[in-house]
């Protein structure tokens, strides 16, 4: 993978191919190692050490700006925080900030994570019209700590990426394949992607939206 580096990156930068013909073509590329490594080649940044490190140092401000929000993104923020308080579980701590993002943006958390109870033909059906998403699979009556029975990723219909253990390491995977695959953020979750990339990972941070601008003089006053 290492030596097909440069011949793959043209081909996904000049030909953008489809992610189904892309994934037959380069299958060795849709596994957490070599989205990894893809992600390294491309920024030199180690993807998961300074996602998790980054999302946990400014996990604290981020709640201290969610609880200063009123209105309905008030409420939102504060039901989906509600499960941190149920459990000690850092990787539910994590998903609750990152839904919380979505939401302090005014984006909506289910246009990237979306929860099914089983999988039948309805959810099938939804997980095959999904363009851009992480589905979560819970058995009925799951308490928030309880681990999900899947995690997985969904570009243009297909399944590129499952059993991801949380939804946290599925939203760091997702980020990373964005730029595997040279994607564009959705614009439905622009300003949460924004922020994940400008202010969580530093990569062009020196250009931000007003909305991300707002957020980051936020979090250093925190």
């Amino acid at each position: 993978m290492e030596k097909t580096f440069a011949c793959r990156r043209q081909e996904v930068v000049r030909q953008a191919p489809l992610i189904a013909d892309f994934k037959t073509r380069w299958p060795a590329l849709f596994h957490v190692r070599e989205v990894n490594a893809e992600f390294k080649r491309i920024t030199t940044i180690n993807l998961q050490s300074k996602f998790f490190s980054s999302l946990d140092i400014h996990s604290t401000s981020l709640i201290d700006v969610y609880t200063k929000k009123g209105g309905v993104q008030g409420k939102k923020i504060k039901s989906i925080m509600l499960p941190i308080t149920q459990t000690d579980s850092i990787d539910v701590r994590r998903e609750c900030i990152l839904k919380g993002l979505c939401v302090y943006f005014n984006e909506d958390p289910e246009k990237l994570v979306k929860e099914y109870m089983s999988i039948d033909n309805s959810s099938q059906t939804a997980m095959a019209e999904t363009v851009f998403g992480i589905f979560v699979i819970r058995h009925e009556g799951a308490e928030p700590g309880d681990d999900p029975e899947n995690v997985g990723i969904i570009l243009e219909g297909v399944e590129v990426l499952d059993e991801l253990g949380n939804v946290s390491f599925a939203v760091a995977m997702m980020f990373a394949l964005v730029y595997a695959l040279n994607l564009s953020y959705p614009p439905e979750l622009k300003f949460t992607f924004e922020a994940l990339q400008k202010i969580m990972m530093e990569l062009d941070g020196n250009r931000l939206s007003t909305k991300g601008q707002v957020l980051k003089t936020l979090l250093s006053r925190a």
